[in-house]
């Protein structure tokens, strides 16, 4: 079935779904109603006739009652579940029509300096993080644009692995959904999409947060067994001496001072450090239920691939990790080390002024806190970093498989192992234009050199971002956009995008000139590169412009770097009668009549139709009629 096949019939039922519980939540509560009314009418008629059938009565509709809360809450939570997922199929779906507002454009990642970035559209709205991301956690964000953004080469073995998660997960599109609605309601607001967290659950919040307690003064004698002890056998002496006071020969002295001791023991031992803690780690206690969530659907999602396994792996522990580490499997445990913090900081959330002294009088409440967060701590807080960021790969692979599953038209790249550049694309497109794109064969010789010329409009630039886009995606191990593409690993670097600064005094040409410079040095450190270039020196003179250009090309010709150029300036295609066994010319031919007809086909050659000229009579006869 399609994908937006799919997403229609999965709302469809959903929506039913939710109507159904809907209807079913309205006729219990009026079933909640009901059983209280009689509950109390019972008990009105006991006070009346003092007859103790009443009483048993009214204890059967009270008993009602609560089972009556509980299908209800039980209810309450379906239907908020199938909300969610609905959201989820949903936001698939407007995407599908090419509406992306409801996920975070990663503009936060956007570096004018990066290789290729900014360039290729890689960060920002309308990107190709922005069509991706579907990440319910900033660490899975982050993860995901460091995949994006890599530059370090890869290795065939490091984008197979990969590859084969991200088909595993595209195949299991149930996971993929009950995964992502952990993040319904948590996307950002348009309003704030400058800021691009927004209501993502923050990983850096919680790691600062549990740092914080870790680095507290805390009284260890907590989580020694001779207090364990001794705080055991003061309840039971409390215990006994109420016994003895209650029905025994004992004054009830004896326990109201055993509690003064035991209360102010406690308060003195454990208050302060309770209310610091409290105070560091309540801001992730509403993220700690997604998070046990996350981790559970992880580890139970007998995943195959190699990829998959590494993270259920990190998050559940098995017999390879005891060996590495010594450690015991119950103490790799993410989702129970998880459960047992979110059971801590509920009952830290739920100390109070008025319950805190009944509570540490009746059971030492706040020494077992203490203990119990002590033990949690020595067990497991030195693997929390290594969980959340298996979580956050998780939550990117979600969004990779995910975007695989939502273009069935890509396809695998071939990955060729060889000390040279290999680009052999057919059908290569861009892949945000979609069904309308004009596709064209490509290839791409170690070492040799491309000119593209062409009119304004004609497909030039947008050709290159298809180069470069496409090798991004096929070194991420996503799948690319063309009838083939067969491709060997090497560095990308790309000018196309550059801008001035003028706060720092630097003028457009300078950056220009920075830029090319950086090119340089990053192509002298890798050992093969190609470059991606659109208009060589933009700000200077024609002359200017031509000359520096050649002079360019002709010194870069001695490092390891293939490369593609784009100019109008078609004097820089004579490149190729000097050096014809390196530099090749390319074209985008429009052709003129009474209208400007753009092919966006890519044959060999030099352009020789303009159309600047053309555009510009058009708007001074229709401006100045």
């Amino acid at each position: 079935m399609y994908p937006k096949e799919l997403y229609t019939k999965r709302i469809t039922t959903l929506t039913e779904e939710i109507r159904q519980l809907n209807k079913h939540n309205r006729l219990v509560v009026v079933l909640e109603l009901s059983a209280i009314g009689l509950a109390v009418g019972c008990v009105v008629a006991y006070t009346v006739w003092s007859n103790a059938a009443a009483l048993v009565v009214a204890a059967l509709f009270i008993a009602a009652y609560v089972a009556i809360r509980r299908r209800d809450s039980r209810n309450s939570r379906r239907s908020d579940e199938k909300e969610s997922l609905r959201s989820v199929y949903q936001k698939e779906l407007n995407y599908l029509d090419g509406d992306f507002s409801a996920f975070l454009s990663g503009e936060q990642y956007a570096n004018p300096r990066h290789e290729f970035s900014l360039d290729l559209d890689i960060f920002g709205p309308q990107s190709l993080f922005h069509r991706i991301n579907r990440t319910v956690t900033t660490g899975g964000s982050d993860f995901l644009a460091r995949e994006l953004a890599e530059t370090r080469v890869r290795t065939i073995d490091e984008i197979e692995a990969r590859r084969e998660a991200i088909r595993e997960l595209s195949e299991r599109e149930p996971l993929r959904t009950a995964f992502m609605a952990q993040g319904r309601g948590r996307q950002i607001d348009t309003a704030d999409m400058a800021k691009n967290r927004g209501r993502q659950i923050d990983t850096a919040d919680i790691l600062e947060a549990l740092h914080a307690v870790q680095q507290m003064q805390m009284p260890r004698l907590a989580a020694h067994r001779l207090t364990y002890i001794v705080a055991v056998g003061s309840i039971i002496v409390f215990y006994g001496l109420l016994t003895g006071a209650v029905f025994g020969p004992l004054s009830g002295a004896l326990p109201m001072l055993w509690v003064l001791l035991q209360m102010l023991a406690v308060y003195l031992l454990f208050g302060r450090t309770l209310k610091r803690i409290n105070r560091s780690i309540n801001i992730i206690l509403p993220r700690l239920g997604t998070y046990v969530n996350m981790i559970m659907q992880i580890v139970t999602a007998d995943l195959k691939s190699r990829e998959g396994r590494d993270i259920i792996s990190q998050l559940s522990g098995d017999e390879r990790l005891r060996v590495i580490d010594g450690k015991s499997a119950d103490e790799k445990d993410a989702l129970k080390s998880f459960r047992l913090l979110k059971g801590i900081i509920n009952a830290l959330d739920q100390r109070n002024e008025v319950w805190v002294p009944i509570s540490n009088a009746l059971y030492l409440a706040d020494y077992f806190i203490v203990r119990r967060f002590l033990l949690w701590q020595d067990r497991y807080m030195g693997h929390i970093g290594e969980w959340i960021a298996a979580v956050s790969h998780f939550d990117a692979l979600v969004s990779m498989a995910t975007f695989r599953y939502n273009e069935p038209a890509a396809t695998d790249a071939e990955l060729v192992d060889a000390d040279e550049v290999v680009y052999e694309a057919r059908g290569l497109y861009h892949p945000f234009l979609g069904a309308k794109a004009v596709r064209n064969d490509f290839t791409i010789a170690d070492r040799h050199y491309y000119i593209i010329t062409g009119a304004n409009m004609a497909g030039k630039s947008t050709f290159l971002r298809s180069v470069g886009i496409n090798y991004v995606l096929a070194s991420c191990g996503m799948p690319v956009f063309a009838d083939s593409l067969r491709v060997s690993l090497f560095s990308l670097f790309s000018s196309m995008r550059t801008t001035d600064d003028l706060a720092h005094g630097i003028s457009y040409f300078n950056a220009e000139l920075l830029r090319l410079q950086q090119l340089i040095e990053t192509c002298r450190q890798n050992r093969h590169t190609l470059i991606i270039l659109d208009e060589i020196l933009k700000g200077t003179n024609s002359l200017d412009k031509l000359n520096g250009s050649r002079l360019f090309l002709q010194s870069v010709t001695s490092l390891p770097i293939t490369g593609i150029i784009a100019t109008h300036d078609l004097e820089l295609s004579k490149m190729q009668e000097e050096y014809p066994t390196r530099f090749h010319n390319y074209c985008f031919e429009i052709q003129l009549s009474d209208e400007i007809t753009y092919t966006y086909r890519l044959s060999e050659g030099v352009a020789r139709n303009q159309n600047a000229t053309y555009l510009l009579k058009n708007i001074l006869k229709s401006a100045l009629r």
